[in-house]
């Protein structure tokens, strides 16, 4: 994995050097390997480069010439089709000089033009300048990251928000809409835009074209809604051949490769399909799980965490025969890191689940580059209580947003007051539910689990993929997520429920398309997950840092509702998904606070 900057500008000439260097700096993280610029009188494109395949000859950005015109791409991601592009290629007359996907993702863009995003199959973010114009494609979930802004005849873009922030005429800008956004959505976000004003994101599955005509934007691939004549055997096969294909397609790399295994379904099934492929190599996969400090003695059961994860990678890991090893969070670290999560987001995100894998991710680093995650397969295959209880789907809100008034009541003023937050959020997803494709024919159970999956792909997956994707590029860890696979989900969004749901089972379908990969009390076993910390001092050092945080003034300072803070956390409920109670609260109101300071937030309500 990479990052990618550039500034294109075709009407006005003028030096971009040193202002995209200094953008490009601001990601060295995400490309600790190799830096690199390319510019001429309309372009400078930058690159930080993460070595993973052909590590000698994938230098970028790279640049060919064919016929007159010469292409240069900046590229960030990972293509797991590419011995079939390569063939295509081949077919088409081009010699390729590499083995890396930066140079088929180029030739491809020369062989197939504007409709190259429907030809690859992966992760990726990118931008290729031929002198005229300039396209840029982002993968269909949306796990590689692309924002963009205009500043006169400027287009600029980067991988985060932050580069496009060191750009001189972007500011740290947020109105009301923004501010919504961060109190009633988040971590969740609206997609194809930002919170910062005028600063926009390359939505999922969408490719731009800039020219000095302006930006052209299209959506080139959506999941559609289609009859299901197959049998239950068909829908159990036909899963188990993508996943396992989705996964085989994955462990490509030439750097040390792993797999994250906590012994829940999904991460289990992807490190059982991994160390299968290993082991026909002669090799040993490794795998890590995750824990924290104290929390054997302070775990307490909950109907969405009612058993802890530690034994059950142990147990998955034996039967797997991998080379495992159990990273525990420090409680100290896991409140510190809350600053660290933050810039690496420039975003408040998700308070210590954020906190806790940034630590992850920089102790695996030190062993391995490359990790496989579990990540994406309940928002495919069924895992969340809203697929079927339509109760939860219909309630007029995000289901996994268990109380959205509750954090602009922490605030005093008009930001509490205005209905009018809570009511265009309300209509954001209304909306999208409107536009969840079905067909006539569908059961009102198999419209739920549509609806169901459409919104949790668009919104839950989108955070989950942009967490991973900020906290392991920050110590330069590429995650891949082979569920999220464009194949598996157009197959998956069209089975019928009764057989994803089979037995009232989630994920029944995944379940028994690995039946014989996985011992019973792992393949069977209750959704458990990311994993928080239940140690009681964690809660103390956050309220302590809060405090500290309050005597510096700020926004916090001038409109948190102490008070109300005080009655929210003498409560044992959840506010977000499954595990973010008090102490994750609290967490997030630090988070707020670094960011508002750190990037000079200018809040305009």
């Amino acid at each position: 994995m990479c990052s990618i900057c550039g500034i294109v500008n075709f009407l006005d000439t003028y030096e971009k050097t040193d202002i995209v260097s200094k953008m490009n700096r601001s990601m060295k993280h995400r490309g600790p390997d190799a830096s690199d610029i390319f510019s001429d009188k309309n372009a400078c494109l930058g690159h930080n480069r993460l070595c993973v395949v052909d590590i000698e000859n994938g230098k970028q950005p790279m640049s060919v010439m064919y016929g007159n015109k010469k292409y240069t791409i900046v590229y960030n991601g990972e293509i797991y089709n590419c011995d079939e592009l390569r063939s295509e290629l081949e077919k088409a007359g081009f010699s390729l000089m590499t083995s890396c996907d930066t140079e088929i993702v180029l030739l491809s863009y020369i062989l197939y033009g504007e409709s190259v995003c429907d030809h690859l199959n992966g992760i990726f973010a990118f931008c290729v300048y031929d002198g005229e114009k300039v396209f840029c494609g982002r993968d269909r979930f949306g796990v590689k990251p692309f924002y963009y802004a205009l500043r006169g005849n400027d287009f600029i873009f980067a991988s985060e928000l932050k580069a496009l922030l060191a750009h001189p005429k972007i500011d740290a800008k947020i109105d009301r809409y923004g501010l919504w956004e961060l109190l009633y959505l988040s971590p969740n976000f609206v997609s194809g835009k930002s919170v910062f004003c005028d600063i926009s994101e390359l939505d999922c599955a969408q490719c731009l074209v800039f020219d000095k005509s302006g930006i052209k934007k299209r959506t080139y691939w959506s999941v559609e809604a289609l009859p299901y004549f197959k049998d239950r055997d068909h829908a159990i096969e036909k899963t188990r051949f993508l996943v396992s294909d989705a996964i085989k397609r994955q462990l490509v790399s030439d750097v040390p490769l792993c797999s994250l295994l906590s012994g829940g379904l999904d991460s289990s099934v992807v490190s059982a399909i991994a160390s299968e492929e290993y082991r026909k190599a002669g090799k040993v996969l490794d795998t890590y799980s995750f824990e924290y400090e104290g929390n054997k003695e302070s775990f307490e059961k909950s109907l969405f965490q009612p058993e802890k994860d530690d034994d059950f990678a142990l147990l998955a890991a034996r039967y797997l025969k991998t080379d495992h090893t159990v990273l525990t969070a420090p409680t100290s670290e896991v409140s510190k890191r809350l600053f660290d999560a933050t810039l690496c987001r420039d975003l408040p995100g998700q308070a210590d689940i954020d906190s806790s894998l940034h630590y992850f991710c920089e102790e695996i680093k030190k062993r391995h580059t490359v990790g496989l995650s579990g990540e994406c397969s309940d928002e495919i295959f069924g895992g969340y209580p809203w697929f079927y209880r339509p109760e939860m789907l219909f309630s007029d809100f995000f289901p996994w947003i268990h109380s959205p008034r509750l954090r602009p009541s922490l605030f005093n003023g008009d930001i509490a007051n205005s209905d009018t937050g809570y009511d265009y959020m309300r209509d954001i997803y209304k909306s999208t539910l409107e536009e969840c494709p079905t067909l006539k024919s569908d059961t009102p159970s198999m419209k739920t689990s549509r609806i169901a999956s459409y919104l949790s792909v668009k919104f839950f997956m989108s955070s989950l993929l942009q967490r991973k994707d900020r906290m392991s590029m920050a110590s330069g860890l590429e995650i891949r997520v082979p569920f999220a696979d464009h194949r598996i989900y157009e197959f998956v969004f069209n089975v019928p429920w009764e057989i994803k749901f089979e037995n009232n089972v989630e994920k029944a379908l995944l379940r028994n398309a690995m039946y014989d990969k996985l011992p019973d009390c792992i393949l069977w076993r209750k959704k458990s997950p990311y994993p928080k910390t239940h140690n009681p001092e964690y809660l103390r050092s956050v309220m302590r840092m809060l405090g500290e945080r309050l005597l510096s003034g700020g926004f916090l300072k001038e409109y948190l509702n102490r008070e109300r803070l005080s009655e929210i956390l003498s409560s044992s409920s959840t506010w977000f998904g499954q595990l973010m109670g008090g102490a994750q609260l609290v967490a997030w109101l630090i988070q707020f606070d670094i960011w508002t300071k750190e990037y000079g937030v200018d809040i305009n309500i």
